[in-house]
């Protein structure tokens, strides 16, 4: 594979020529000098250049990354490089490292994300430098409880395979643009339990077996199309299949869905002891239950989760944190971090299932959850009845829409605290700027599993200073606090917990 993104180059390259005891002894060095060299210039160059000169480099070397990136997605690799390799390389190029090196290159990467934060916060004239050029201190990377098969929730894609079957369940190398996606088995994958990959493989014989074609493109035809299975530590597994139904009848549609059902309950299937079976029919390459229902076929319409000794109902489409050990260690330390009294209401901003702020009613006066995707708020009500928590409401709705009107009317009396969980498309403006302009809130956690993509957007508009222009008048907040949580090992990736107050 090409690309840097966790050493995928050098790895590829040394594994190649067989030398994996150089790895062992090489790794960290030479993965963290191209890390710098990759994502951020040298801070001596930097601190020498003006602010805006600084800001064009940066910009340079982020489109430089992000050129890596896409070549490293295409799947280029050596001659003779196995597809399982180039698949395994792609989604966790770290996995070669030791993990207490994959720790220190993602303690390198999360430290250059502060360095970033606080050169922008300087071009618009807030001084916020700390030592080593961070907007603010930095702890180590919080290591994950569980580091193979950790994922709770995995999606499985229908394409061609290595061998050219249109009916290979797996994971993509290659993109559509460079029209050179292969859909690779995901058998081998570390960070992927052994229970996904048995369903993935079940549904792969199924569809091999059904006369139905795949859908690989919406406008050549075919029907069956990805697979997502959720577990969790209970022991229970949901199955999601997305099924295109082109120009099937009512009648087709059911026979296709009782020969699904009956593969999983009387079949070869039933080796997945399946607690819940999901159909959903989508015209689209993604759609909620709203926009199409999630028909139930088999099983329980739920699956239950434990966490810091609460229980949890998820749906097909809620979000839960896709780590649940992991979860644990991260929900603790925003317990701690919040340093919510009992006087204190805590603002739980895209709260998915209520999860974070659930953890956090007994030591609170109120929770008051804000979710867009109505089935998770409807969990997060059942789940706060069934562990018998009262002192929380849950509004379903976008959060640029609930949040500045719950805001408007709020007594200043009240402290606030809010804690943020957005997706990785960030907060949007105006949920931003009711927060900003909400004097009660003087603390503020935001949860970032993309930290240096749009939500650095909302970094920069919560610190920076006031402008009526924007509609920002309310007193900027100040990085205080960044606490790194390793939830996908073997990745690049971290959750960053970035503490704001004022």
């Amino acid at each position: 594979m090409c690309g840097f993104l966790g050493g995928r180059r050098w790895a590829r390259c040394a594994a190649c020529r067989g030398a994996a005891p150089l790895l062992r002894t090489m790794a960290l060095s030479r993965a963290l000098r191209l890390l710098c060299r990759h994502l951020c210039p040298s801070s001596a160059l930097l601190s020498s250049l003006p602010g805006r000169d600084r800001s064009l480099l940066m910009e340079k070397k982020t489109a430089a990354k992000w050129k890596e990136k896409k070549k490293a997605r295409e799947g280029c690799g050596l001659p003779g490089s196995s597809w399982e390799e180039r698949l395994v390389n792609a989604v966790t190029p770290l996995w070669r490292l030791p993990y207490q090196e994959q720790l220190q290159v993602k303690y390198e990467s999360q430290r250059k994300i502060l360095q970033t934060l606080a050169s922008r916060l300087e071009e618009l004239g807030v001084d916020v430098q700390k030592p080593g050029g961070l907007c603010c201190p930095l702890r180590p990377v919080v290591p994950s409880p569980v580091i193979d098969g950790y994922r709770n929730k995995s999606t499985f894609s229908v394409n061609r395979g290595p061998d050219g079957n249109p009916k290979t369940v797996g994971l993509y190398v290659g993109t559509g643009r460079g029209r050179n996606i292969v859909c690779v088995k995901a058998d081998h994958m570390r960070n992927i339990p052994t229970k996904h990959k048995q369903v993935a493989q079940c549904y792969e014989e199924f569809i091999r077996r059904s006369p139905l074609d795949p859908c690989i493109l919406f406008h050549e035809g075919g029907h069956w199309r990805e697979l997502v299975v959720r577990t969790t530590n209970c022991g229970h597994t949901m199955a999601i299949i997305t099924f295109h139904p082109q120009e099937l009848g009512q009648e087709a549609l059911a026979t296709q869905k009782a020969l699904l059902k009956e593969f999983f309950t009387c079949g070869p299937g039933t080796a997945c002891a399946l607690t819940s079976l999901y159909f959903q029919e989508s015209t689209m390459t993604r759609c909620s239950h709203e926009q199409s229902p999630f028909q139930l076929l088999h099983g329980e319409p739920h699956i239950f989760e434990e966490v810091l000794g609460l229980k949890f109902r998820i749906s097909p489409d809620a979000f839960f944190q896709v780590n649940t050990g992991g979860a644990e260690v991260l929900y603790q330390a925003v317990r701690e971090l919040s340093q919510a009294g009992g006087d204190t209401v805590l603002l739980d901003i895209c709260c998915g299932t209520g999860t974070i702020g659930l953890s956090l009613a007994h030591q609170v006066s109120k929770i008051i959850g804000i979710e867009v995707v109505e089935k998770a708020i409807a969990d997060a009500r059942w789940n706060a009845a069934f562990n018998g928590i009262s002192n929380c409401e849950f509004h379903s709705g976008k959060a640029e829409a609930v949040l500045p009107q719950l805001l408007s009317s709020w007594e200043d009396g009240q402290p606030l605290v809010a804690v943020v969980n957005p997706s990785r498309a960030g907060l949007h403006y105006r949920v931003v700027r009711a927060i900003r302009n909400c004097t009660s809130i003087r603390r503020l956690l935001y949860i970032s599993c993309k930290p240096e993509g749009e939500a650095m957007r909302n970094f920069l508009e919560l610190c920076c200073p006031s402008d009526p222009g924007k509609k920002l008048t309310g007193e900027p907040f100040a990085p205080t606090l960044a606490v790194p949580f390793d939830m996908f090992p073997h990745t690049v990736h971290c959750e960053l917990v970035l503490l704001f107050t004022r």
